[in-house]
C-alpha cells in the first residue's frame, strides 16, 4: 500500500534544491529523482513509495501526471513549493528521500537521463510495454541496495 502522493514526493524534492548554488531542479530532473525514489523504495520496502505507474519516454522514466504538473516550466528550474507541509511525509520517508537526494541529486538532468538509460527497467519497457513494472524496478535496484548480513 503506497504511503504518501507522487506530488508530495516530488514537492519534497523541489524543498531540496538551492538554486543560489546552481542547485537547480527542472521537469526532467525531478522525474529522475522520483524514479530513483520508488525504485529504492520497493526494493528496501517491498512495497511502492506512491502508487503512480511510472512510464518509459524517450527521456527516461516519467510520471506522467507529474510531467503534466510541471510541464510549464519547461527545462527551466521549477520553483520551490510554498504550499507543502513536510509533516506529510514521514521521518523514515525523508530519510529515503534524503539519501537519493544525496546520491542522485549532485547530477545534471541529463547525466540522470543518460544513467537511467543504461538500466534495465527502462531498457527493458521502452518502445515495449511503455510502463516500467514495479516488479522490473524492485528485481534492479535491489541489486544496487547493500543487505547488510
Amino acid at each position: 500500500m503506497p504511503t504518501v502522493s507522487v506530488s508530495d514526493v516530488a514537492k519534497y524534492f523541489l524543498t531540496l534544491g538551492d538554486e543560489e548554488v546552481g542547485d537547480s531542479i527542472s521537469n526532467l530532473k525531478l522525474q529522475k529523482l522520483v524514479y530513483y525514489a520508488q525504485g529504492f523504495h520497493l526494493a528496501i520496502n517491498n512495497e511502492p513509495l506512491f502508487a503512480d505507474t511510472i512510464e518509459a519516454w524517450a527521456h527516461g522514466p516519467v510520471v506522467p501526471s507529474l510531467y503534466h504538473d510541471y510541464k510549464d516550466s519547461g527545462s527551466l528550474s521549477i520553483p520551490v513549493p510554498t504550499d507543502f507541509d513536510i509533516n506529510k511525509l514521514s521521518r523514515v520517508v525523508r530519510e529515503l528521500l534524503d539519501e537519493v537526494y544525496k546520491v542522485y541529486g549532485q547530477f545534471s538532468a541529463w547525466k540522470l537521463r543518460n544513467m537511467t538509460h543504461e538500466e534495465p527497467p527502462w531498457k527493458d519497457a521502452y518502445g515495449k510495454t511503455g510502463i516500467i513494472s514495479q516488479r522490473a524496478m524492485k528485481e534492479y535496484f535491489l541489486t544496487l541496495v547493500e543487505h547488510e548480513d
